[in-house]
């Protein structure tokens, strides 16, 4: 037994037996104040397992927050080999996109409200002016509702590491915030975690729609910027309730940096003209 690296809420065990590998996910109690859901993870992990792109699930056992799901062998990457690997990655995504619809659903509009209640609620820390911003996040949300997008079985926390290349196919591990959203809150995030360059969302975008598409680009840049906004506060919580050793508030100090230089930028007004107009 090996403890994995990379987990911020869980800690995670790779299980070698002479009947294969597998990875036991060890969950704090405390995870139901960042909006997890244990019930609908598993649930969720089943689904993409189903549609070939999620490690296969073994057993759950809510009593002890143990899911234990298959090891996929194969190259877990980092945010270089994201950027390297846009058009598979945007095939993988919509395997996933295309599977059944998951048990919940997932909107970074009512999840970052949830923090902020509990933030101010508990006596947590927000950061400098993180209210001033309020009137920015109502404008994304009526020009998003313009060009309205059903909902997809969406990863929502595709951070680098959670792509493993097992050599025929880019899989999507880790459902902890799964569930059925708009496709470009994906494609946001992705490209937000992994911290590529901005031509990187058009291709990654692009890979996706299979062409240039700038209402979508748009929409997936402003959720970029919803999700960086909205994670801001997980940090928060986190820095206050997590017993990892894990400097979570600077973690969340570097996405509200980014998240307050663009609300004030041109490319976001841009964006709100650009997400109204069906190309």
């Amino acid at each position: 037994m090996t403890e994995l690296s990379g987990g911020l809420t869980n800690r995670n065990l790779k299980i070698t037996t002479p009947a294969g590998n597998y990875v036991a996910r060890i969950s704090s109690s405390k995870s139901a104040l960042l909006s997890i859901d244990r019930q609908s993870e598993y649930e969720n992990s089943k689904i993409a397992a189903s549609a070939g792109i999620g490690a296969e699930v073994y057993d759950f056992l809510p009593e002890f927050g143990l899911l234990v799901i298959g090891y996929i062998d194969g190259k877990t990457f980092g945010a270089d080999d994201v950027g390297k690997n846009l058009k598979s990655i945007a095939e993988s995504c919509k395997t996933l996109h295309s599977a059944a619809p998951f048990v919940s659903d997932f909107d970074m509009f009512v999840i970052q409200q949830r923090y902020q209640n509990l933030v101010k609620s508990s006596g947590f820390r927000f950061p400098k002016n993180y209210h001033n911003y309020a009137d920015h996040i109502i404008q994304m949300k009526r020009a998003f509702a313009v060009l309205d997008e059903s909902k997809v079985p969406c990863n929502n926390d595709l951070l680098p590491a959670n792509f493993i290349n097992d050599g025929e196919r880019i899989r999507l591990i880790d459902y902890e915030y799964s569930g059925n959203n708009d496709a470009c809150f994906e494609l946001g995030n992705i490209w937000s975690e992994a911290k590529l360059p901005r031509q990187a969302l058009d291709d990654l975008v692009s890979a996706y729609y299979g062409g240039i598409r700038p209402e979508k680009i748009a929409r997936a840049w402003l959720f970029a910027l919803l999700a960086k906004y909205g994670w801001t506060l997980w940090a928060s919580i986190q820095s206050s309730i997590s017993d990892l050793d894990f400097d979570f508030w600077s973690w969340g100090a570097e996405k509200y940096e980014d998240a307050q230089k663009s609300f004030t930028s041109r490319e976001f007004e841009k964006a709100l003209f650009e997400v109204t107009r069906k190309s």
